[in-house]
């Protein structure tokens, strides 16, 4: 059976034959959310399953855009096919990207797909949108397929649950391992990555990361038969990248001979669940206090007859008692 020009099967066929255009549009409609971006997701399903997802982040500063950078053109220069999500703060005003491929990886061989992806408010620095586009990706042939974040913080571990292998990169001056592990990096890390290691400051921030790895069979962090390598980096000259290569491949070696990716792989597939179902009961939310008996418990609680819970409670079980008798809780698709 031909696809039909233009279709999502179409697409799809052109995007695994090397087509950018393809893949651009199906990543735009899966970004765009809705019934479109599901029917894209579920056919791009049936094809993926063998891209390694590498998600690389830190805190911002580190220099993980130039790190990007060069591991994918050191794979591309290998022979591999590498694609790159770079998830950005949003636009206020138009809710896209606000820093862009273009700007950030200009010098990427062009032989690697780049696409800038905005965080639309989400806080874990981590699009809605990346695990449906990271599927695209893979049923288009590409691997790996980099997933590099904002570097929100505190916040930005949720790349972790949707890769294979996490990078950590950090710098000379950035609160080094105390910071990490503050900001939950440090339990998330396959590999460290200490950029910018012509600073001063650079091995007393390997050191550091080095006692803190030593230590993790004491806060039970990562995986006990995984011990994660903290290298010296420097982006700006490539010194150090071949090294980060090696040692994000042994990694996915290591998931394949102790079982351990079948259990990074339930953890992708439930926080992607877990995000379509949040998305579908914001919206259910969203419908019932736009309603007539919801506004009505509203203005109850605004004028004192009625207090916030007990408001809550009466939504709450109108939103049970509709879901119950089969009425869709994301109003539809």
């Amino acid at each position: 059976m031909i696809a039909r020009a233009g279709s999502v099967e179409d697409l799809l066929e052109r995007a695994a034959a090397g087509d950018r255009r393809a893949a651009g549009r199906l990543l735009t409609r899966v970004e765009r959310g809705g019934g479109d971006a599901e029917r894209i997701a579920e056919a791009a399903w049936v094809r993926a399953g063998g891209a390694h997802v590498v998600g690389v982040t830190g805190p911002p500063g580190a220099g993980k855009s130039t790190l990007v950078a060069d591991l994918v053109a050191a794979l591309a220069a290998g022979g591999a096919r590498p694609a790159v999500l770079a998830v950005d703060p949003s636009s206020a005003i138009t809710g896209g990207a606000i820093l862009g491929d273009r700007v950030r990886m200009a010098a990427v061989d062009a032989s690697v797909f780049v696409r800038s992806m905005a965080t639309r408010g989400h806080t874990g620095g981590l699009a809605l949108a990346v695990p449906g586009a990271v599927r695209v990706l893979d049923a288009a042939g590409y691997c790996p397929v980099l997933v590099e974040t904002v570097g929100a913080g505190q916040l930005e571990v949720d790349v972790s649950a949707a890769a294979d292998t996490t990078v950590v990169v950090t710098a000379p001056g950035l609160g080094d391992a105390v910071q990490a592990n503050k900001a939950g990096l440090f339990e998330v890390a396959d590999v460290f990555a200490v950029n910018k290691s012509d600073l001063d400051g650079a091995d007393h921030a390997r050191r550091d990361l080095e006692l803190m790895v030593d230590l993790s069979h004491v806060t039970g962090y990562g995986d006990p038969n995984w011990r994660p390598p903290v290298l010296t980096v420097s982006a700006a000259s490539g010194a150090g990248i071949d090294e980060v290569g090696e040692a994000v491949a042994a990694h996915r070696r290591h998931l394949a001979s102790s079982g351990s990716g079948v259990e990074r792989r339930r953890r992708r597939a439930r926080f992607e669940i877990a995000s379509k179902l949040r998305r579908r009961f914001d919206r259910a939310v969203a419908e019932c206090l736009d309603s007539e008996a919801a506004g009505a418990t509203v203005a109850a609680v605004a004028a004192g007859e009625m207090s916030p819970a007990a408001a809550t409670r009466l939504i709450a079980s109108e939103l049970l008692a509709g879901a119950s008798a089969g009425s869709s809780p994301a109003g539809g698709r």
